[in-house]
């Protein structure tokens, strides 16, 4: 059975070095965790088990980009201006907190989401319901609310002449080297860009260990498409089933329905055939690495919920409340149709092109307005601003042809507006045959958290059951992603046992296994020590092994044993880590 709380899923995750928080010899500091031999090792294999779905099954290329980027990045990106949280300072001790937080956490608002909310309705909630510092105890009615920069800034080289950012998303790195990397996919749309790398946010009140943090792994995919063309073959996830929580759902006290990706992209629950596609791919992955299906779903963003960049949003969310409470759910990831914000943005700011070139299937004959104003005109009439008129004059021949139907065409530039005569345009109407076009892709954007999918699956595969009379505490993590996959014991360390031990470890570990070796205390407590960090096959030497060169096999969850070859154990410790062979079957 699962029993687990968060205080003893932290408490063993310390114990047994999955994580625990930073410089505590110094007193710690939020925000910030050391993920230790078991959690570097399972973090890694998610990791893996996510580049492997995520990139090389879809044959998407994968970047490293540097954690810090200049500031124009940002202020191009939008981050300078709307990368913020809502704060409230409490006025006795100074504590700040994340206000809609506050709101969130107090059952008699009624208010699961706030973040939506505007400042000055979040205030009015907190009087409204006397609402407190959760520090200290003191009323923070009639605090003002003010908006808080989640970025890390910092200077690049020396003096504060170059201001930079640690990064708060991993997406920017990939999207300010999209003309390099169209290249490398020699311009064929659609392609994808994957990356896994640290994130930094500089959360106002990180809380709940790993579940909100101010420095955190990111795992995202940038899949740019042509919008007009590019659609996924949606078959290959149609029968995956999952949750949806759609917006209209929410807004009329719905509830998630059950169903298969293709039904609800068929009728229409998840409008975007791409978004539909990454969500059912991300529904395998998440199962694949031990998130229990029963408590997860996939839910809408509602309207005033989407961010900037987004048209349409659904985040992957992960039940991990105490079992009997209340359901605390917790975004796992992001899946966020961008449009061509990024790149349209990136484009206008830098001095890069971020389009791509359509070539078209055949030439084709197009009328295209044009104009070639006058200069000796334009120069003498309107000075230091005949440059810019005829940039103006260009623009509205292309945007509006009829605007040059009469003897007269207006435009206005910087808040000034200017008539030009018609004859002085050049405006004219040209036959051009075009081979094709200059696109600015759109980008589809699953983008999931490392460090959240690792604490669930933690989560959902705590379990406790008793043993041979004694109670029992293991994780049945999914093979793929445990630390360890096999022990290694000796049944006693003498009479050639221990030395007979060692060479079957390191023979395991030459196959490529993770192999933990343990030849302290009694065999039971080995066998404990083991399922506690979630390793799911133990191997016993035992006094046969010296006669048969056979070796007793233990499966983690039934606690069953068989004896097999000593030969033929890497083999078929593999075979039962890929799914090719079951324990029973042995």
């Amino acid at each position: 059975m699962s029993g687990v709380t968060a205080d003893s899923l932290v408490e063993l995750a310390k114990r047994r070095g999955f994580f625990l928080q930073s410089a505590g010899a110094y007193g710690g500091v939020s925000g910030f965790y050391t993920f230790g031999p078991q959690g570097a090792a399972m973090k890694r294999n998610v990791e893996e088990t996510w580049r492997e779905r995520f990139a090389i099954r879809e044959g998407h290329m994968e970047v490293d980009a540097p954690t810090v980027l200049p500031e124009p990045v940002f202020e191009a990106s939008g981050h300078l201006d709307g990368f913020d949280d809502m704060l409230v300072e409490c006025p006795e001790c100074g504590q700040s907190h994340r206000a809609d937080h506050i709101v969130e956490d107090d059952p008699d608002t009624g208010i699961e989401e706030a973040e939506s909310l505007a400042p000055d309705r979040v205030e009015e909630v907190i009087a409204e319901y006397e609402l407190v510092c959760p520090t200290c105890g003191a009323g923070l009615a009639g605090q003002t609310i003010e908006q808080f920069n989640l970025m890390f800034e910092t200077n690049i080289g020396p003096g504060s002449s170059s201001p930079g950012y640690l990064r708060p998303e991993t997406a920017q790195g990939i999207f300010i080297e999209f003309p390099q990397l169209a290249e490398y996919a020699r311009n064929q749309l659609p392609f994808g860009v994957t990356q896994i790398g640290r994130a930094y946010r500089n959360e106002i009140s990180p809380r709940k260990s790993l579940l909100r943090v101010r420095e955190f792994t990111q795992a995202e995919l940038e899949l740019f498409i042509d919008p007009a063309a590019d659609e996924p073959d949606l078959s290959a996830v149609a029968d995956v089933t999952a949750r949806f929580y759609s917006a209209e759902a929410q807004d009329g006290d719905g509830e998630p329905v059950e169903m298969p990706v293709g039904e609800a992209f068929d009728e229409g629950v998840v409008a975007d055939p791409w978004i539909a596609y990454y969500l059912g791919v991300a529904a395998e992955w998440y199962s694949a690495i031990g998130v229990d299906m029963d408590r997860f779903r996939f839910r809408q963003h509602r309207p005033g919920e989407l961010a900037h960049y987004s048209e349409d949003c659904w985040d992957a969310e992960g039940e991990v409340s105490d079992p009997g409470a209340d359901p605390d759910w917790i975004e796992l990831g992001g899946f966020a149709y961008r449009s061509d914000y990024d790149l349209s943005k990136h484009d206008t700011h830098s001095e890069a092109d971020f389009t791509v070139f359509k070539q078209y299937d055949e030439p084709v004959t197009v009328e295209k307005p044009t104009v070639d104003p006058e200069m000796g005109y334009l120069g003498p009439e309107f000075g230091g601003a005949a440059g810019d008129v005829a940039d103006a004059l260009e623009a509205l021949a292309e945007d509006d042809p009829d605007a040059f139907a009469g003897e007269d065409v207006t435009v206005e530039v910087d808040g000034e507006t200017y008539t030009v005569p018609v004859e002085q345009t050049g405006f004219a109407i040209e036959e051009l045959t075009e081979s094709g076009e200059h696109i600015m892709p759109h980008v589809v954007e699953p983008s999931l958290g490392i460090d959240r999918a690792l604490y669930t699956a933690l989560d959902h595969s705590y379990r406790e059951d008793e043993v041979d009379g004694e109670e029992r505490t293991y994780l049945e993590l999914p093979p793929a992603v445990a630390p360890t996959t096999v022990g290694v014991f000796p049944l006693m360390d003498k009479d050639g046992l221990g030395e007979r031990a060692r060479e079957i470890a390191d023979e395991l570990r030459a196959a490529g296994l993770s192999v933990a070796y343990d030849d302290s205390g009694a065999i039971g407590r080995r066998y404990r020590r083991q399922d506690e960090v979630g390793t799911p096959y133990c191997v016993t030497v035992d006094y046969d092994t010296l006669e048969d060169a056979s070796v007793t096999i233990r499966d983690r969850d039934s606690t069953e044993q068989t004896r097999v070859a000593a030969d033929d154990l890497a083999s078929t410790v593999a075979g039962l880590v890929s799914g090719d062979a079951s324990f029973r079957n042995l």
